[in-house]
């Protein structure tokens, strides 16, 4: 067991309970998974960068990611219907936790002139999005290997029902959120 999910455990639950008074174990909101995603217009002339965008998904995540392609075709932006877009991957149980520890912990503060993250990510419904610009954040990419920076977005669904409940829920697990 990961060392977040212990501290989820230990301190988390008890001081949700106490905070918004629930009266089930079952409604104390928990991290169901995190989903990364990155996505390039750029891979619309180049269809190898597809392969790169996963290698840098499956050495930020440790496991491997799935090829998004495109629904429909739009002519404007020549796209075809099942076009690969880019990649995502989704975490569930030990990797998630993994994950977050190593976001907030090592990841985040590598930011130059990081105050935080953006507050106003919530969707109104308990989930967070957190947009990335680069992909160097992460120790596991190497600098030198990279063939273009590119962003990511990363989407934390809480099974909590309020932006306020999940906003206590990230915080508590470490999220630095600007003041």
């Amino acid at each position: 067991m990961s060392e977040l999910k212990k501290k989820y455990l230990a301190e988390v639950i008890p001081e949700l309970k106490k905070k918004f008074e629930y009266k089930n174990v079952h409604m104390i909101p928990k991290l169901q998974k995190i989903v990364i995603n990155c996505c390039n217009k750029e891979v619309l002339a180049n269809s190898k960068m597809v392969d790169n965008i996963m290698e840098d998904l499956t050495q930020i995540s440790g496991q491997k990611p799935v090829v998004a392609k495109a629904k429909k075709s739009i002519a404007s932006f020549k796209q075809r219907e099942g076009q690969p877009l880019g990649a995502f991957v989704t975490l569930r149980g030990v990797r998630m936790y993994d994950f977050l520890e190593r976001l907030v912990g090592i990841s985040l503060p590598r930011v130059r002139d990081f105050r935080g993250v953006n507050p106003k990510g919530f969707d109104g419904n308990g989930n967070y999005n957190l947009g990335l610009k680069d992909q160097i954040l992460f120790p596991e990419i190497d600098y030198n290997k990279i063939d273009k920076i590119r962003g990511m977005n990363i989407t934390f669904v809480t099974s909590a029902t309020t932006n306020q409940e999940a906003r206590e829920l990230l915080q508590l697990l470490g999220m630095p959120f600007a003041k």
